[in-house]
């Protein structure tokens, strides 16, 4: 174990998403059910885990920290460290916390790289959306630094890169560059050995918080919704970023092989979305899966008063673009549709059909309305060829991560494979790794690995199979 100084405060009444103290490895995990066979390799997690939490700062700027389950022999084996970006081994040599403004950086500052975990070309990356990928060695969990990937990179880098299963190439973009809080952005391709065969800029009809994007095979879609970026409010103290619903949501359509002067922007009524789950090509038009907020949570408005409530709730809506509509069209609209109505967020694909016609999607989902929502205490799988949807509920107060899709082999099926996700049990303040059958959520979990401490509540996380570095003990 490898805790931080004393003087780190305590959580009197601690909450899925207080921050631990400390570093440790265990294992073997003890286990109810079995893990199935063939289910080898390692889920990773990563969220914020401030080393010295400040009430005065964001939850999405607290320092990173990755969690890993290794999966291999019947057993299950738990690791976690802190990424040591600049910024933790800064605070842990002053003994105290360090500001960090949301949607700024200096040029030294490499971020906190607390959002996401993804591979490429033999590469454990560690993402933020302000900074570059941060270098991971997944057998240990320890940071080898940023990476630029041999000079190809520069600028921000998103959390949500897409990988093309057809091609093997690995698209990304980034907003707020080159200046911060800006209206410009990046868009850029990474070939399948890991170089930088593309990157561009271009200009979004507005500074916006621009979380997540989609591919299709023939497109790239950014959504910019109105949650305004602003470097003069940052500089008189006001929110960097605010609810602006008055400049409506405007999507860029590119063409993958096109150029970005062929981008059109498509127009629609105001709304936010964190996080896509997938898009397709059908009958002459694009169709974006996304989750969609009617306003978004944990972000104020210009005046400081908040754009929802914290219990508002995303929906997955389905958005066309009729690519006949936008000829001799510079600004065609986009139509919406409600997929399913089950509130929740964090979708997850069979990633072998990221940017094709598909059929199954997960979500944590809640469950109640209004204020009397219970937040992430469900998993739901969503069957949009039968529009139908099953559920396993964990206690009201539990909550449950992203659930993260492995397929049972390489050429199984599309979803057929397993569920894993980490489920924090509030009464015992500890969590879990629970692995379900991914076509049979409802039975429950198949096997449980018990951990003695909490995961705290964080954002993203990936699975590395047997063969990948560091993937097995």
């Amino acid at each position: 174990m490898n805790p931080v100084p004393e003087s780190l405060p305590s959580v009197a009444q601690p909450t899925a998403r207080s921050p631990i103290d400390f570093e440790t490895d265990l294992g073997p995990l003890p286990l109810r059910g079995e893990l199935p066979d063939g289910l080898v390799g390692a889920l990773v997690r990563n969220g914020p885990n401030p080393v010295f939490p400040n009430p005065a700062e964001h939850w999405f700027v607290g320092d990173g920290m990755l969690h890993a389950f290794y999966l291999g022999d019947g057993q299950v084996h738990y690791r976690n460290r802190w990424i040591r970006t600049q910024r933790y081994l800064a605070e842990r040599a002053a003994g105290k916390p360090l500001q960090n403004s949301l949607g700024q950086g200096g040029a030294k500052d490499d971020g906190v790289a607390n959002t996401n975990v993804v591979a490429h070309a033999s590469r454990l990356l560690a993402l933020e959306e302000a900074h570059l990928p941060m270098e991971i060695d997944l057998a240990t969990l320890g940071t080898r630094g940023p990476t630029d990937l041999q000079g190809g990179l520069s600028g921000p880098f998103t959390a949500h890169p897409k990988t093309d299963p057809q091609t093997g190439q690995m698209l990304f973009f980034g907003y707020g560059t080159p200046a911060p809080l800006s209206a410009g952005m990046r868009f850029g391709v990474i070939d399948a050995d890991g170089r930088v065969e593309r990157l561009e800029q271009f200009e979004a009809p507005y500074a916006s918080m621009v979380h997540d994007f989609a591919i299709s095979a023939r497109h790239v879609i950014f959504p910019v919704s109105p949650l305004t970026g602003s470097m003069e409010r940052a500089r008189t103290g006001r929110p960097p970023f605010a609810w602006e619903p008055e400049y409506g949501t405007r999507v860029g359509l590119l063409p993958r092989g096109g150029r970005i002067e062929d981008m059109v922007w498509w127009r629609g009524p105001a709304c936010y979305v964190f996080h896509v789950m997938n898009a397709f090509e059908a009958d002459g038009c694009v169709h974006v899966d996304v989750m969609q907020f009617a306003a978004p949570p944990l972000f104020p408005r210009i005046d400081g008063t908040p754009a929802a409530s914290d219990k508002e709730a995303a929906r997955l809506v389905r958005w066309t673009f009729d690519l006949a509509a936008a000829e001799g069209n510079p600004s065609p609209e986009f139509s919406q549709r409600l997929l399913d109505p089950t509130p929740g967020e964090f979708p997850r694909i069979d990633e072998r059909y990221t940017g094709r016609p598909y059929r199954h999607g997960w979500i944590a989902s809640h469950v109640g309305e209004g204020a009397e929502m219970h937040l992430y205490c469900a998993l739901t799988h969503l069957d949009l060829a039968t529009a139908t949807r099953e559920s396993w509920f964990f206690a009201p107060e539990d909550r449950v991560s992203e659930a993260v899709f492995v397929p049972r082999s390489a050429d199984a099926p599309e979803g057929e494979g397993w569920l894993l996700a980490v489920a924090w049990r509030a009464a015992e303040d500890r969590s879990d790794l629970v692995v379900f059958d991914a076509q049979h959520v409802a039975r429950g979990p198949v096997c449980v690995a018990e951990l003695p401490h909490r995961v705290p509540g964080g954002f993203h996380g990936g699975w590395f199979p047997a063969g990948f570095p560091g993937a097995t003990r």
